[in-house]
């Protein structure tokens, strides 16, 4: 902290670090958080290290503009999180016991809901809370979430996936209107019903995305290699050929 305070020092602290608040942090903030994530995927642990300095170092910088601001300091934050944890974890630090992981999950998400009536007490909702900057898929997953907490939502996967198959067919019928609009609108239920889809299936769909994006990319990039080991580019080839090219990378990537 001593560090952090001789960078805000206003007279001999850095002129970039001085001109910084908590909205100007976010964009970094967001990303130190996602290159953690980054590390541990590529499994990659020296650099995990370094990448949770820099996002620990985000904590350190919104502490210590709080703390400039008399609202609150790290000590504080630390001792929150702290408290949190205990309170959250009765099976472990007191003498609770629960039947099974599934009572220990309802048992976690009332603490949550007693923490966020507590907190909100003015204008609560029960989606409020659920914050709006998040990635779409991950804000859509919690929120749906939270509505099928309180008994909004199907119990069984089959009527969710008969609604993607709705969803799908209006997807089709906006398309032959030409309705830019209609079709955005359409495009939107779709994602939104196949995120509940995963929901049901247990399927975290951010982490499915990412990992249908990386295949994607990698199988993407072996075709572009065979390309340009003909001396040509991508955009020359016929779409056929590269057809081909994709169904040959899903045999070969599947392989190694």
């Amino acid at each position: 902290m001593k560090n952090m305070q001789q960078l805000r020092d206003p007279q001999t602290g850095c002129s970039w670090d001085k001109k910084q608040d908590f909205s100007s942090l976010i964009p970094y903030t967001l990303e130190e958080a996602y290159e953690v994530v980054d590390a541990i995927e590529r499994g990659d642990m020296q650099d995990l290290k370094s990448e949770l300095g820099d996002l620990l170092f985000q904590v350190v910088f919104h502490a210590q503009l709080a703390a400039e601001q008399g609202l609150f300091d790290f000590e504080q934050v630390a001792a929150g999180i702290t408290d949190k944890l205990v309170r959250r974890h009765p099976h472990v630090f007191a003498d609770v016991v629960y039947a099974n992981e599934a009572e220990q999950h309802r048992a976690w998400e009332t603490f949550k809901s007693s923490e966020r009536e507590a907190k909100e007490v003015a204008n609560h909702t029960i989606l409020s809370g659920v914050a709006k900057n998040l990635p779409a898929l991950v804000q859509c997953k919690k929120i749906q979430d939270r509505a099928a907490h309180h008994g909004f939502g199907w119990v069984a996967v089959e009527p969710v996936y008969d609604k993607v198959l709705e969803e799908l067919d209006e997807v089709k019928e906006a398309w032959e209107s030409g309705d830019k609009q209609h079709i955005e609108e359409e495009i939107g239920d779709l994602l939104l019903v196949a995120v509940n889809l995963a929901r049901h299936m247990q399927i975290d769909p951010e982490q499915a995305l990412k990992k249908s994006t990386r295949k994607f990319t990698q199988r993407f990039e072996y075709i572009e290699n065979k390309v340009l080991q003909s001396g040509r580019e991508v955009k020359q080839c016929e779409l056929d050929e590269l057809d081909g090219l994709w169904n040959e990378a899903k045999l070969t990537l599947k392989k190694i």
